[in-house]
């Protein structure tokens, strides 16, 4: 009877032992939706918050709250002395954004669109781009030329033209061209806190649409490194390279020709320049074909030099095909919606493409 009894209370101890032990499942914390509009904005907020060299200027950028809403909110957080309206004078208030960068401040250049970046280019390469090289090290200009960047809808040849071949072309400046909300938010943050002037290119068509922004994303200390792609979408069929809103095009493609047993890797290159030729070169290596993506035109444009590198490198000799680009047509942008839809690249272009490279 004794024993019975040390028994069950021995046996009692061990069971509220071991639900004492016990804990509840934990699911990962569900990633908040995020435009590009607010990365970018947050991202701003949270240097300007973190360094108080850091300052916004351009047109419109304060009381307006920015031509796109980008800046919504940070003049009246900041005020007039670190959120400033410029006139509507490229070359001037891109000249004062540098000449604070050289004296020590941290300026983010605002251009209502990167079609007026024309008006000042000029102050961006003669002036930050060089600056560093000429003054032997002695002189950094930590500067961030931000806006709009290639086509929107229904604004014409002078409004919807791609830079990011001719910012890339130019050594002393580093390119960024991000996809998401994270690339946004994580790339701008980089770009704010470097010491080298950075080109950023934002796409007008993107900063409305939400994108998941994962918990470490949501952190005031996330960046991404300037310099380094992504691979989207993970595959063994063909390497599909692309930045900004194309990239999303890419995988809107993948997705279509995965029902037909077509597996492709998508890589956002986030950086145009220092262009991350490695994953690229890794990624043609396994797949053996390749496609690159941009709303630029052909001519010297970004696929053009993924194309020489390609060639020029390692991963030449593993093509099975020759390298394909899919661009914007060779035209200044029409007006007309019908052809504007068909001066730029469409998923069925993509397609098109792909199914040509592997000659199916």
């Amino acid at each position: 009877m004794a024993a019975s009894l040390r028994c069950f209370l021995r046996s009692g101890k061990n069971t509220v032992s071991a639900l004492q032990r016990r804990e509840f499942h934990r699911s990962a914390p569900a990633a908040v939706q995020m435009t590009v509009r607010d990365a970018l904005n947050q991202a701003m907020d949270e240097e300007l918050e973190r360094d108080e060299r850091v300052f916004l200027l351009g047109e419109e950028v304060a009381q307006y709250d920015g031509a796109y809403k980008v800046s919504r909110g940070l003049w009246k957080k900041y005020g007039d002395k670190r959120i400033i309206d410029t006139p509507i004078s490229e070359m001037g208030f891109t000249g004062i954004a540098v000449g604070a960068a050289m004296a020590g401040l941290r300026p983010i250049c605002e251009f209502m669109t990167f079609n007026f970046s024309m008006q000042a280019i000029d102050q961006i390469i003669n002036s930050a781009a060089k600056t560093y090289y000429m003054s032997a090290g002695l002189q950094s200009v930590p500067i961030v030329f931000r806006g709009p960047n290639g086509a929107s809808a229904g604004v014409a040849a002078q409004h919807s033209q791609c830079f990011a071949a001719w910012y890339g072309h130019c050594p002393g400046l580093k390119v960024v061209s991000p996809w998401n909300s994270e690339d946004a938010k994580g790339l701008l943050k980089s770009a704010i806190r470097d010491e080298n002037p950075v080109v950023v290119l934002e796409n007008e068509l993107l900063y409305g649409v939400p994108f998941e922004m994962s918990e470490e994303a949501q952190s005031k200390d996330f960046t991404i490194p300037i310099g380094k792609a992504k691979i989207e979408r993970q595959g063994n069929s063909v390497t599909l390279v692309a930045h900004s809103r194309y990239v999303g095009h890419c995988l809107d493609a993948a997705a279509v020709l995965a029902k037909e047993g077509i597996e492709c890797e998508v890589i956002n290159l986030r950086t145009i320049r220092p262009m991350d030729v490695e994953s690229i070169e890794t990624s043609v290596m396994k797949t053996n074909h390749l496609v690159t993506v941009e709303g630029g035109w052909p001519q010297f444009g970004v696929g053009a030099e993924i194309c020489a590198r390609i060639m020029e490198g390692p991963a030449f000799n593993y093509l099975d095909s020759p390298v394909t680009r899919v661009t914007g047509v060779d035209i200044p942008m029409p007006y007309a919606k019908i052809l504007e839809d068909h001066s730029l690249p469409q998923v069925k272009d993509i397609i098109f493409s792909v199914k040509k490279t592997l000659n199916i």
